[in-house]
């Protein structure tokens, strides 16, 4: 099956497990439509760039799965249909990376940067 990595924000003002339980939510859609969650994360409470539904804030959260197109597909249909959920983008990935992604590694392991001119 293809493997997807799905990114969304919820609204600012639940509480950190009324966004988690979405996180449980969509996946329970996952695995009723044929899929599964390989792995999923609760990045917390970030700024956002501009504000979506005049919001400032969001809860950010970042699933990993192994489903088919039409699991997916329903569950990003849910996930827009959602009044908690502001915004949704998924991706389609060749394989999964080990280890958490790199918004919750500490900035020491994230590598060098470059140097500023």
């Amino acid at each position: 099956m293809p493997l997807y990595e799905h990114v969304f924000i919820s609204r600012q003002d639940l509480s950190n497990a009324q966004a988690e339980g979405l996180i449980e939510h969509f996946g329970t859609v996952l695995s009723d439509n044929g899929g599964k969650l390989v792995d999923s994360e609760y990045w917390g409470v970030k700024t956002m760039a501009y504000k979506i539904n005049k919001n400032r804030k969001g809860h950010y959260a970042f699933l990993r799965t192994d489903a088919p197109a039409s699991a997916v597909q329903e569950m990003e249909r849910l996930m827009r249909l959602h009044d908690d959920v502001m915004r949704v983008m998924t991706i389609k990935v060749d394989e999964h990376e080990e280890g958490p992604s790199v918004q919750m590694q500490k900035k020491d392991d994230r590598g060098e940067r470059r140097e500023r001119r």
